[in-house]
């Protein structure tokens, strides 16, 4: 019987700063396994260490001590150039300030990943199309992002992040400028995404309001990683 690989995982990974003369210990021995088709949410405080987990996942930070294993392969392992080759068909990402390039429309700025990974035009178009139709959202293509509303915007990086069809979408605080119900709708399409495409999501976030939609939860204090219970309202704002 062969062996199911992860998509990604983590082993006795940490990550310490100095600062001054005093050793910040960001992540302290994280393991943890996220499977294809699978959507984990990361809750914590600010400050414990759910966006340097993230970094490190994604190869921009390396860790202090451990392992991370990209489809079986070591990110430890890798060059400057196959990171980015990971980042640019492997991994998209999601940030809580959208990160879209104002002067493009919504339908140029999803289109981008595409161009930088030299798809052909009509390729580039219809994928790009599917990508708006996926977050409801071919109807504003035209619209820069200062004509749309912040979950509008969100739902555009959303289609951005998944456009070059990546396995696994990286979500740091996504929902952390938009109010409760375009929280959950942004949640709702993680989930949706996950279940009709097979993509896998982990998303860091402080809301508790939201983990129900996950398939697992994971919290991280003091950089340690555990399976969340009883959380209660400690990470609502």
């Amino acid at each position: 019987m062969s062996r199911v690989v992860p998509l990604i995982s983590t082993h006795n990974l940490t990550r310490s700063y100095q600062v001054g003369s005093e050793t910040i210990n960001a992540l302290r021995g994280i393991d943890m396994t996220v499977s294809p088709g699978q959507f984990i949410a990361v809750v914590g405080r600010s400050g414990s260490g759910k966006t340097t987990l993230l970094n490190i996942l994604a190869g921009l930070d390396k860790p202090s001590d451990g392992q991370v294993l990209f489809q079986d392969r070591d990110l430890g392992t890798m060059n400057e150039k196959e990171l980015t080759e990971i980042r640019r068909h492997k991994i998209g990402f999601v940030f809580q300030s959208f990160g879209l390039l104002p002067l493009l429309s919504a339908f140029e700025n999803v289109e981008l990943p595409l161009r930088i990974a030299g798809v052909r035009t009509r390729e580039r178009e219809a994928r790009t199309r599917e990508t708006l139709e996926i977050v409801g959202l071919w109807n504003r293509a035209k619209h820069r992002p200062y004509e749309l509303s912040g979950g509008e915007q969100q739902r555009v990086a959303i289609a951005r992040a998944i456009v070059n069809n990546p396995p696994l979408i990286l979500a740091d605080e996504p929902t952390g400028e938009l109010d409760s119900t375009n929280a959950r709708a942004i949640f709702g399409l993680f989930k949706d995404m996950v279940k009709a495409q097979g993509i896998s999501v982990l998303s860091a976030t402080h809301d508790s309001t939201l983990l129900a939609m996950a398939d697992e939860v994971k919290e991280i204090r003091d950089g340690k990683l555990s399976d969340a219970t009883n959380l209660g309202h400690r990470y609502r704002d």
